[in-house]
């Protein structure tokens, strides 16, 4: 799933290549995707691209005075083409949900792979319409977002630090992914209670975190639109590595599956030597 360093870098490529266009059509490939009716997307056509800004895995396209805002889920994409194929879109065929046409016959195409359909597309006046979005928490790569802050958020969370961390509405943009990483870095375990940290493991948390996503952002800063998701694991010290050594200690790494996703960690660095047990068939150890 992209998250925030992803979707951050996608917007900038984003605004580089279609800032200051002109919209000659939208034409929707998937009608399950949109999810408003007003303003209509007909709307948008004859309207200049702005600016493209993130606001937690949000993608927020300024067109003229109104936005198309984009949430790609766990499988969704866009891609760039400097020339866009004449063919119309069939709606419900294929991966392709939206196709944006701009002058000059460049544009881009939102795309999704999987079979369960989850990607979002809203046309609106403003993106704080949208309940996702009004109701995201700080962006944790602000300069609001301090170590104070942060401790306000966990204080009294009643679940786990992999779940607080993942809550959209208590820090927007970080994921499965990202999770993994900054608790890996901080050296805690997924299942250690958020409200229940010393100031020392706030001070590794709160700096792990930040860290994570900085050096994630870092990476992707010099990458094209088609090389961020196939280039995302490459910075990955736990996540998606299953059985191969960890970078810090070589212990091996381990991984707890759900019924959709799944997390990693090291025993070793994480949660003291021990093992945590899938959920599915026993209670978590801490």
């Amino acid at each position: 799933m992209p998250e925030l360093p992803e979707v951050e870098i996608l917007c900038r490529r984003l605004e580089e290549r279609a800032g200051g266009r002109v919209v000659e059509k939208l034409q929707l490939g998937s009608i399950s995707a949109l999810k408003t009716f007003d303003p209509p997307l007909s709307s948008f056509e004859g309207g200049s691209v702005g600016s493209v800004r993130r606001r937690g895995k949000y993608i927020c396209i300024e067109i003229g005075d109104d936005f198309l805002v984009l949430n790609l889920a766990r499988s969704g994409w866009v891609k760039w083409r400097d020339k866009l194929t004449s063919t119309v879109p069939k709606p419900g065929r294929g991966p392709l949900a939206l196709r944006a046409r701009l002058e000059g016959g460049a544009g881009f195409d939102v795309t999704e792979m999987a079979t369960e359909r989850r990607l979002a597309i809203w046309a609106v006046h403003s993106p704080e319409v949208i309940e996702g979005v009004a109701t995201l928490g700080p962006e944790p790569i602000s300069p609001e977002f301090t170590r104070e802050r942060f401790a306000e958020l966990l204080e009294g969370q009643k679940g786990n630090l992999k779940h607080a961390l993942s809550h959209q509405s208590l820090i927007a943009g970080v994921g499965n992914a990202y999770s993994d990483e900054a608790l890996h870095a901080a050296k805690l375990s997924p299942y250690k209670p958020a409200a229940k940290l010393s100031g020392e493991e706030l001070d590794r948390l709160y700096e792990g975190l930040t860290q994570v996503l900085s050096e994630a952002i870092a990476r992707a800063s010099d990458l094209d639109m088609d090389e961020l998701k196939d280039k995302k694991r490459t910075g990955m010290r736990v996540h998606g590595r299953t059985g191969e050594a960890c970078p810090v200690c070589g212990d091996t790494v381990q991984e707890v599956s759900f019924s959709t996703r799944s997390l990693q960690y090291c025993p070793t660095c994480q949660t003291g030597g021990k093992p945590l047990a899938d959920r599915r068939l026993s209670r978590l150890l801490k």
